[in-house]
């Protein structure tokens, strides 16, 4: 799949679940705020329960870019942990490297992210990390591998360019940009964290 039918498909998802998923896709949905297809315009009909559920379920799945195993997988450790599945759900997703490299402003998308650090340019604690899913823990700092800084993706992010299309940097990581560095300093809070999620309407759908 080239680059443009990857951004294409992005754009009609975002337009789907009714989320940007990718800069690009916000002025798509800003020209075209309704689903895709031919009756994207007209009035939804009434949705089950399961439907909305699984809408949900799916505008999650979307933003962290993962497949239905990994996402069964996280739900299954956030059953284990004591307090709120849901909460617990989200923090642990957000504590994927490839989500804290997207937070930190080092890529623009989920998708750069994940191939920023597929493509070992991404250390933790001083060593190379190639696993997405690899869970940060807090007190380890991430940063761009010194071969790679000078790449011309990495100069644009250290010089602040994500930063119009990207939330806030978030209270749980403390980043340096200009050197592409951050630290998780905690555990994320689901209510700091930059998802759009019902999480309670997910937690219903896997626990269906």
């Amino acid at each position: 799949m080239t680059s443009v039918q990857r951004a294409r498909r992005q754009v009609r998802l975002s337009r789907a679940l009714g989320i940007a998923l990718t800069p690009k896709a916000v002025k798509h949905f800003e020209k075209r705020p309704y689903p895709p297809g031919e009756h994207g315009r007209t009035a939804r009909r009434k949705e089950s329960d399961y439907a909305v559920r699984l809408r949900e379920k799916q505008r999650l799945r979307a933003q962290y870019g993962l497949r239905e195993k990994q996402m069964t997988r996280t739900f299954a450790e956030a059953r284990a942990e004591s307090g709120m599945t849901g909460e617990a759900f989200i923090e642990l997703l957000e504590m994927r490297l490839d989500a804290l490299v997207l937070r930190s402003g080092f890529a623009r998308t989920i998708l750069q992210a994940r191939q920023a650090v597929l493509h070992r340019h991404i250390l933790v604690d001083g060593q190379i990390v190639d696993r997405p899913s690899f869970r940060v823990k807090p007190g380890q700092t991430i940063q761009v591998k010194p071969k790679a800084v000078t790449m011309e993706p990495y100069m644009a992010a250290a010089a602040g360019a994500h930063r119009d299309v990207l939330p806030e940097v978030p209270d749980y990581l403390d980043v340096k940009l200009e050197k592409l560095t951050t630290t998780l300093v905690r555990r994320p809070k689901r209510a700091e964290v930059p998802v759009t999620c019902e999480v309670q309407l997910v937690v219903e759908y896997y626990a269906r």
